[in-house]
């Protein structure tokens, strides 16, 4: 057998033992995310924009594609969805400041503004998460008027 088989005989071994291995899935319960719904009161547009574009990476519930169980896919996605979650994570709402609130809504505000998000990446699969000019403007106001509720709540000293 020459060389050249023989490597890709061992690199189709390779990638068929490691499908039995992959990241740990972030499969939170949907209730998680209701007390931040509850708290920011989107309107309907912005919260069918919040599913298709923004959840599945900025929450505890992801809905997986069926190309997330081949490896190494699997570990691109879990990555995308750790970092996602480091910078902005609604399931973990109740736990932060006004202050931090605020400051995550001026960040979203910037991103979808900016079009930075949702990810070129995650537009590429996610065809129904590319924003129009118009759902952008919805969810910017809809940040804006969060921010405004904020700024009106009461600070801790």
């Amino acid at each position: 057998m020459k060389t050249s088989k023989k490597i890709l005989l061992a690199l189709l071994i390779v990638f068929v033992i490691a499908q039995f291995f992959g990241p740990e899935k972030n499969n939170g319960d949907i209730t998680s995310i209701e007390p931040f719904l509850a708290e920011t009161k989107p309107p309907q547009e912005v919260s069918l924009i919040l599913k298709e574009a923004c959840l599945d990476c900025h929450s505890d519930v992801t809905r997986y594609p069926w190309y997330s169980n081949i490896t190494p896919v699997n570990y691109w996605l879990a990555d995308h969805i750790k970092d996602g979650k480091k910078h902005f994570n609604v399931s973990n709402w109740e736990g932060n400041s006004i202050k931090r609130k605020d400051h995550k809504f001026e960040e979203l505000i910037e991103e979808v503004e900016g079009k930075e998000m949702p990810l070129k990446s995650y537009t590429w699969t996610h065809t129904n998460a590319k924003l129009t000019e118009a759902q952008i403007q919805s969810v910017v106001d809809w940040a804006k008027n969060v921010r405004l509720m904020y700024s009106m709540k009461p600070k801790p000293e």
